[in-house]
């Protein structure tokens, strides 16, 4: 790493930046080769992958079902290490080629709903504003802290984690940076969670949006991380995570679009109910 370097006047791509994720890298959008999407029965079709992102809609779509609605959908695994996402089906989906997208087959033309927070959004409205709380002041509490997330993990995900964990060298610097910004967003949750069971007065979107990223986080699912950020100093984020993450609807939706870790905790992808049920036991 030279500390002499000044950056030209005109960027330029001229070679991989290096790290985790270098080889799906590009500075340019659009597909890069033809693929047709897979459609299954369901009208519901969502194409994704168990990163927080993608686990936020999975939660969202089991929640439904635990409610009783008729929110029966296929999920098929999108593997962005491979570049499943610059396929001309994806991106037809979503043109901006990350996870999730969702088509609508209900709809017609078919409805293509991209961005996770639009699909949590469309989703909720679909079924009558589930999981949007129906008092104007909690509602718009919900919204906030929806938003916020949106906002905010990017510093985590995009930062901390990328500097932490993915980049090719570690830089101190960026990881400080990070850092700070990760347990400054941590601490506003660990405030709010202190008067609050839930984050805008009921289980809500907001809840779902937020656990995806920042429970994991908390839990020791992310970077390997908890040590380093002492995640157990936030005890009410803490416990606010292990009340959602017991939900039956939760289990089930991190284990959608998940490609890794054991047999009885991955189900890359789901068609039905019943996919569940032929897992293998959890030790």
């Amino acid at each position: 790493m030279p500390n002499d370097y000044t950056p030209p006047k005109v960027w330029k791509w001229e070679q991989p930046s290096g790290g985790t994720f270098a080889s799906i890298n590009r500075p340019i959008a659009g597909a890069t080769y033809d693929k047709a999407l897979p459609v299954g029965k369901h009208p519901l079709q969502l194409y994704s992958l168990a990163t927080p992102n993608g686990v936020k809609v999975t939660i969202l779509l089991e929640e439904l079902l635990e409610a009783g609605h008729d929110a029966e959908y296929d999920a098929w695994l999108v593997e962005i290490s491979k570049g499943d996402q610059f396929g001309s089906g994806f991106v037809e989906v979503n043109p901006n080629s990350k996870i999730p997208a969702l088509m609508d087959h209900s709809q017609t033309p078919p409805q293509r709903v991209f961005e996770s927070a639009s699909i949590m959004l469309y989703l909720a409205e679909k079924f009558g504003g589930a999981f949007i709380p129906k008092d104007p002041a909690k509602r718009t509490e919900m919204f906030s802290w929806l938003f916020w997330q949106m906002g905010s993990a990017p510093f985590v995900g995009g930062g901390f984690g990328h500097f932490y964990a993915y980049a090719p060298v570690k830089i101190e610097y960026a990881i400080n940076r990070y850092a700070m910004e990760t347990k400054r967003q941590l601490d506003v949750l660990d405030r709010h969670l202190a008067q609050n069971e839930w984050m805008a007065g009921e289980y809500s979107l907001a809840d779902m949006a937020i656990f995806a990223w920042y429970g994991s986080l908390v839990l020791g699912r992310a970077y390997n991380a908890a040590e380093f950020l002492d995640v157990a100093s936030y005890r009410n984020v803490v416990a606010w995570a292990n009340r959602i993450d017991a939900r039956p609807a939760v289990v089930r939706g991190r284990m959608v679009n998940r490609s890794w870790g054991e047999e009885w905790e991955k189900l890359p992808e789901r068609h039905s109910a019943a996919d569940f049920d032929a897992l293998p036991k959890a030790p």
